[in-house]
């Protein structure tokens, strides 16, 4: 069994910590000039505190453990270390990063590209189970410098041989707590075994436990444990338990829930996958623009419906723990447990989707009386006491707001070029919309979504539909 480093090298309140604290800007770092730059245009002028503690044991090539909640910065902490050093002039693999979902990967792939947009020629590489393995093959024969994907899929390619990392340096375990849950704990060690033995391995993980240690230690050379404070608090996160008075009528809490804090956004934490459905379609019902998430979906779908979220034209999300996993949305207002869940690091997990970017955020959990044993397990968990209250009765007359957003859907994407400029060139031409009337624009390798103002939505179809897209037709529709 590998070593660990002593207690007194590990302890966040070291002389080292301490110094760090003092140089809490990227410059204090010895990045390369075109991160530095970058980051600069990025508006990332202070380190976060796990960014802080574990970027320059990252840097000095040590292997790093870091203990930090969702929300702390943490891909920015590993994708900084690789970028820095990353020999563009090799084409070839030099870095792997394996994350429990989808989703998580390629919100790390893009959060990475977007830190290294200044490295000219740089290639990100996603692999991930939900999309055809053929053109995956295809991209990997092209070769890449940084691969980010999901230990099933990478497993499958290694396999197969089309993924070979025999030059590979640096391997990051991204959530490592959750992979080990959702039982990947057999696929990372059949990885291990393609990967050269002399390499750096980086750890991320918002908890600590036997088995995470017991992967450390066999994966990782003496490894210095870095461990920030937690990100999500009183400041930060106000919590309510909100009390329900009958059981069978839990859906009339949540809709109460959103006549008193009125959220644009809310995510809806379920158990079960049915209930997600069952909830959902409750709210919809009810005239609430709602919807549910969760791992039985199609990829392509699950990808639609949180591009809808994270741009404005969905409302509400009820979703599982794990069709959630690596969403990223910066201004959400309000997260509900419709059910507590039965493990307090799920709870906590949970919460800190929201009060995320230094915003503030609301997390409420309906209880009934005979929930009361969870919320003492919750509350000794936590080590401290959470605020109650009642659910006020549900208006009669209510009329939810809709989404201010709605969703297009250009069949055209990055394999055909088409950048987010394009896009609003097009839209905002002579005969077309303001640009204050177009939001977010995500583009995907065949496709492009653009979030536009709805009473806008028809002018813009017109436009998309009867124009140009860089001398091209592109056909534009409503999801």
């Amino acid at each position: 069994m590998k070593n660990f480093t002593s207690s007194k090298d590990i302890s966040e309140k070291s002389d080292e910590a301490k110094t760090i604290a003092l140089n809490e800007g990227f410059e204090s770092l010895e990045l390369h000039a075109n991160l530095q730059s970058n980051l600069k245009k990025l508006g990332f002028i202070k380190m976060t505190p796990i960014q802080k503690l574990s970027l320059p044991k990252i840097m000095a090539g040590n292997d790093v453990i870091a203990k930090a909640k969702t929300g702390s910065g943490k891909t920015a902490a590993f994708g900084l270390g690789l970028l820095n050093k990353l020999d563009v002039k090799k084409f070839r693999i030099q870095s792997l990063t394996l994350c429990p979902t989808r989703e998580l990967a390629d919100q790390v792939a893009k959060e990475i590209r977007t830190l290294g947009r200044k490295i000219h020629n740089i290639k990100v590489t996603t692999l991930c189970g939900g999309s055809a393995f053929g053109p995956q093959k295809g991209s990997l024969e092209h070769g890449a410098h940084i691969v980010v994907g999901t230990p099933g899929r990478i497993e499958e390619h290694l396999r197969k041989k089309t993924l070979l990392l025999e030059h590979l340096d640096t391997l990051v375990l991204d959530e490592a707590d959750r992979m080990l849950d959702m039982g990947f704990g057999e696929s990372i060690a059949e990885i291990i075994r393609y990967l050269p033995k002399k390499r750096q391995n980086l750890l991320f993980s918002a908890t600590y436990p036997l088995n995470i240690e017991e992967l450390a230690s066999k994966v990782m050379i003496r490894p210095h444990l870095v461990e920030a404070d937690d990100q999500h608090n009183e400041n930060t996160i106000r919590q309510l338990l909100c009390q329900i008075h009958d059981k069978s009528k839990r859906t009339d809490g949540l809709v109460g829930l959103f006549q008193k804090f009125n959220p644009d956004s809310a995510l809806v934490f379920c158990n079960t996958k049915k209930l997600t459905e069952d909830v959902a379609l409750a709210l919809r019902n009810l005239g609430f623009s709602s919807i549910a998430l969760h791992g039985d979906m199609e990829q392509k779908d699950r990808n639609k419906i949180l591009v809808k979220f994270a741009n404005k034209s969905l409302s509400v999300l009820v979703a599982t723990d794990v069709a959630a996993r690596g969403l990223d949305i910066e201004s959400l207002d309000l997260v509900v447990n419709y059910h507590l869940s039965r493990d307090p690091e799920v709870h906590t997990h949970r919460i800190g989707r929201t009060g995320r970017a230094g915003n503030t955020g609301l997390a409420c959990s309906l209880f009934h009386e005979s929930e009361e044993y969870k919320i003492e397990i919750l509350e000794k968990t936590l080590s401290k006491s959470i605020k109650r209250t009642f659910i006020d009765s549900v208006e009669k007359d209510f009329k939810p707001a809709q989404p201010d957003m709605t969703t297009l859907q250009i069949e055209g994407g990055k394999k055909q070029k088409i950048r987010p400029g394009d896009i609003l060139g097009a839209l905002t031409r002579e005969d077309g919309i303001e640009a204050r009337e177009v939001g977010k624009i995500n583009i995907s390798e065949t496709s492009t979504f653009v979030a536009i103002k709805r009473h806008s939505l028809k002018k813009a179809l017109e436009v998309l539909n009867n124009g140009k897209i860089k001398g091209k037709f592109f056909r534009a529709r409503i999801i």
